[in-house]
């Protein structure tokens, strides 16, 4: 009879893939998740496979790592160990002699890349064949994995899910930035691998490397410190000086996949430029494309403890301009990204979310990382446990103490425990693009303070730090939320607590500033003096025109902060309420024809409109771009006049099912500003 040869080996890219969930992740392997069989056609001539005289031995190499798998005739595979067991024989006019063999992970396998290899040993000859690659990713459908997670809707967000929401703004006026994720764009599998082949873990120890792949906590570390390029052949070079020319504007990055493209095509060099959301978004994508589930998460508020004394110091001159002084400071909002997974380096509890941000701010260990902090042991104020519990805590819970100065010489003083960590929020699961607030999973109920549209006055302690009742009160509020070619406009309370009248001076100011710094000069005041009868509450409307704000910014997140301090003439005391409003861009309108019947490779058509507010005419450039819908971006050069209303018409043939997110973004060149909209829509099978 013939001797057994080996014709081909089929990897059964198709069947496997929708099996392990890892169909539309475009590389240039088979992709597949540990802790589950995969199955692969063995096709030879010859005589029939006899377990008696034949022996079949796959190896998986991960250099410098190899581990032989010999096939087993029958039995279950091993949960701790690399296992192959044959399933059946079938002989096939076409094609000779078919043999199927199921492969089977340990769900603690290293995540990374893997050559296949198979060596058919038979009573005349020993040969050995290489099959092929294939990448191997957490699997959080798999109750052995480190990363599972019990509900099917909530993988289908953190993992399936290749668009979102960001948040930015200030929690009185929020602003919802779409991002895509791009983890199914072609190559982009590939290059988030790249990120673990070249951290400086992999480059001074490989085999060390890989033998720690197989815990998610070691791959969230290495990641969140290869996503910046502080100190590392990271992917993004952050800048917040406002000068962009040798790069990208952070604010007009829309997606992860150009950012990561564009690392791999410049041999890993750092992109320019990200901030603390685009670091994070990149991080989700890669996380997710690792089978760690993974969510964006903004944190309004965020204080930047540098001295970890847990107390930020906001100084204000007598007039109520805020001062630059000291380098603690409280970002309007700061984005990091959350990862589920077991923690089983601590004391048990603390599986679940872990907080981890990219953005480079404060070493770790060495080097430019954060996390993974668990949310409990934040919500539970447990500081000692790693990693960078004490600085994710400061972020949410910081004191403010604000100071009034005039010469050096402290005015009034007042800790305000609420304002830092006012709203922690990310995106809800499921098709609703709405956010979700998750404050009350970082934070006690008693530090948990409601967002509400008004600021009211800091000023609840003299100068020697005592509480003491204000004869005084102030607030301040806005009428409306601010949108840019709007006026701001806002009102400041006063209350006289006293049964005497009062002499009072009201200084109001307003300053632009950037939402992770301290204001620029003022580029509005008012002063006057009122009087005011006893126990009397007088209101006074302020109104700030578009053209004074405007010409004074140049950022898209524009920010102004208003501060008004009231004196009282006769005792000298000051109190102080102030507030940071983002002003919103104009939205872009984006309508699809028949979006409830959008099919699969059918041409459709979306409408993208917008009505020019301005008194000017405007110029920009209208960006398009839809993963799994349109598979380049679509550009144009646009004018539109005065209150004139624009209409673009943009054809897509959608290429994969499922929800998908047609976005839209016009930069106006002669106004610093990018206006931005979005459409989600359901693609259906043919």
């Amino acid at each position: 009879m013939d001797e057994l040869k080996l014709r081909n080996v089929h990897l059964q890219p198709v069947q496997n893939q929708i099996r392990h969930k890892t169909d539309g992740l475009s590389s240039s392997t088979l992709v597949l998740r540990r802790g589950q069989p995969f199955t692969i056609l063995i096709n030879y001539d010859g005589r029939p496979f006899d377990p008696l005289k034949d022996k079949l031995v796959f190896r998986i190499v991960q250099v410098p790592l190899s581990v032989e798998v010999p096939v087993s005739v029958s039995g279950n595979p091993s949960p701790s160990q690399w296992s192959a067991i044959l399933e059946r024989s079938a002989p096939d006019p076409n094609a000779g002699r078919t043999q199927a063999v199921s492969l089977f992970s340990p769900a603690s396998s290293s995540v990374g890349v893997y050559t296949l290899h198979l060596r058919v040993e038979t009573r005349g000859s020993i040969k050995t064949h290489v099959l092929g690659q294939f990448t191997l990713l957490c699997n959080p459908w798999c109750q052995a994995d480190s990363v599972f997670l019990p509900s099917e809707d909530l993988r289908n967000e953190y993992i399936r899910n290749d668009i979102g929401l960001l948040f930015k703004g200030s929690p009185e006026n929020i602003e919802s930035r779409p991002w895509s994720f791009d983890q199914y764009e072609r190559g982009v599998l590939d290059i988030c691998m790249k990120l673990l082949q070249l951290s400086p873990q992999s480059q001074a120890d490989a085999r060390k490397d890989l033998q720690n792949r197989s815990n998610p906590v070691y791959i969230s570390r290495v990641i969140s410190a290869m996503v910046n390029c502080a100190d590392d052949k990271g992917v993004l070079m952050g800048n917040w000086s406002g000068k962009y020319s040798d790069g990208v504007n952070p604010c007009t990055w829309s997606g992860s996949a150009d950012i990561l493209r564009q690392w791999a095509a410049t041999q890993f060099s750092p992109v320019k430029y990200g901030q603390c959301w685009v670091f994070a978004a990149v991080m989700c994508t890669v996380m997710r494309a690792l089978g760690i589930p993974t969510r964006v998460v903004t944190n309004f508020n965020s204080a930047h403890d540098t001295n970890a004394n847990m107390v930020i110091e906001e100084y204000y001159s007598e007039k109520g301009e805020k001062l630059s002084i000291g380098r603690d400071s409280v970002w309007n909002f700061h984005v990091w990204v959350e990862s589920w997974m077991k923690r089983p380096d601590l004391d048990g509890g603390y599986d679940g979310w872990q907080v981890l941000d990219p953005t480079p701010q404060e070493m770790s260990a060495g080097m430019y990382c954060c996390g993974p902090a668990a949310v409990k042991a934040v919500h539970e104020q447990k500081v000692n446990t790693p990693y960078d519990v004490p600085f994710v805590y400061a972020e949410v819970n910081a004191d403010v103490r604000t100071i009034i100065i005039r010469d050096g010489k402290i005015l009034a003083t007042n800790v305000d425990k609420d304002r830092v960590g006012a709203l922690i929020c990310t995106k809800r699961p499921g098709p609703a693009m709405v956010m979700q607030d998750i404050t009350a999973e970082y934070k006690t109920e008693m530090n948990i303070m409601p967002v509400m549209f008004s600021s009211d006055a800091r000023s609840g302690e003299g100068a020697n730090g005592r509480g003491v009742r204000q004869g005084v009160g102030v607030s301040l509020q806005l009428l409306k939320a601010p949108v840019v070619g709007e006026n701001l406009s806002f009102i400041v309370k006063i209350t006289n607590n006293m049964a005497i009248p009062k002499l009072l001076r009201k200084h109001v100011n307003a300053q632009n500033k950037e939402y992770n710094r301290d204001p620029t000069g003022t580029f509005w005041e008012d002063h006057d003096d009122l009087k005011i009868g006893p126990n009397e509450t007088v209101t006074v409307k302020h109104e700030i025109s578009f053209t004074e704000y405007m010409l004074n910014e140049a950022m898209e997140d524009c920010l102004v902060n208003l501060a008004v301090v009231i004196e009282d003439v006769k005792s000298q005391e000051r109190v102080l309420a102030s507030g940071e409003y983002n002003i919103s861009s104009p939205a872009l309108n984006i309508q699809i024809q028949n979006e409830n019947s959008v099919i699969i490779n059918t041409q459709q058509v979306a409408t993208v409109t917008f009505t020019n507010p301005f008194n000017l005419a405007v110029s920009g450039d209208l960006i398009v771009a839809g993963s799994g819908l349109l598979e380049e971006k679509v550009q144009m050069r646009l004018t539109i006049q005065p209150r004139e209303t624009m209409k673009r018409p943009i054809r897509f043939i959608p290429w994969m099912t499922g929800a998908k997110m047609l976005h839209a973004f016009l930069e106006l060149t002669d106004r610093s500003t990018v206006l931005r909209g979005f459409k989600t829509v359901t693609v259906q099978a043919a």
